[in-house]
């Protein structure tokens, strides 16, 4: 029985996604644990410049634009992070040579970290999509759309909705699983979006057409209000606004 039976319900989580390492491909889960930070582990290492720059696909204060980090993937082997490379090697964040492959990789010296000090998130802990806005994207972009472009951590289906439900919970709870997540804010969206990543190519008009019907924001960014499991095929229900 849900934990909220008297919540609307306005779709059903489709897909979790985590990023064990920022700005590279990351894994598709069952299951996932949210928590105050995020979904447990997400973006929790990255690949950074001696400065302390994180590798990102924008430079910016916090982070450095790095070529070619999407092309990497990461997936966890328990609590640590194994990155895999293109030409098919796999390494483990704990490996001696991993800073040096990385390095290789990159084309200058770089280092595979833990976060400290410094966020690893751009904008928000949780970034959630709706299977609505996608099919809405690709009705103007005259092709399918993949919501791995995106790099979302919730994918929620919302069956035949038209436009951008997500809009409609800016302020409100969504309560999946064990858990509640409040929905703070839109999610500015950038050239990211079009560039390639492992096993998916680029789409260069794909920014183009996100702003052409959404503006520069495409999806919601949300923080946890309640930690707890939350697992694909869980309601997806819509509580007061938050107070």
């Amino acid at each position: 029985m849900s934990p909220h039976p008297d919540s609307p319900t306005v779709g059903t989580l489709r897909s979790l996604h985590r990023y064990p390492v920022k700005s590279l491909t990351g894994e598709d889960l069952t299951e996932a644990y949210a928590e105050a930070r995020g979904l447990r582990a997400d973006r929790l290492w990255s690949v950074r410049d001696p400065d302390g720059k994180l590798g990102s696909g924008k430079s910016t204060r916090r982070f450095r634009k790095m070529d070619g980090l999407l092309m990497l993937s990461a997936s966890y082997d328990g609590d640590v992070p194994v990155i895999a490379f293109p030409d098919g090697r796999t390494l483990r964040a704990d490996d001696p040579g991993i800073d040096a492959a990385l390095t290789a990789y990159v084309g200058r010296p770089v280092g595979l970290a833990r976060e400290q000090e410094v966020s690893h998130f751009d904008d928000g802990p949780v970034h959630l999509v709706t299977t609505s806005a996608v099919r809405a994207v690709a009705d103007v972009h005259g092709a399918p759309v993949d919501v791995r472009h995106f790099r979302p951590n919730l994918v929620v289906d919302t069956g035949d909705e038209a436009g951008f439900p997500e809009d409609a919970w800016l302020g409100r709870s969504l309560a999946v699983g064990e858990a509640v997540l409040e929905v703070v804010a839109p999610m500015p969206r950038c050239v990211m979006v079009t560039q390639p990543q492992r096993d998916l190519p680029p789409d260069d008009g794909l920014l183009r057409r996100v702003t052409d019907v959404a503006g520069m924001d495409f999806g919601v960014l949300a923080e946890v209000v309640t930690p707890g499991r939350v697992a694909v095929g869980d309601a997806v229900r819509l509580r007061a606004p938050a107070r």
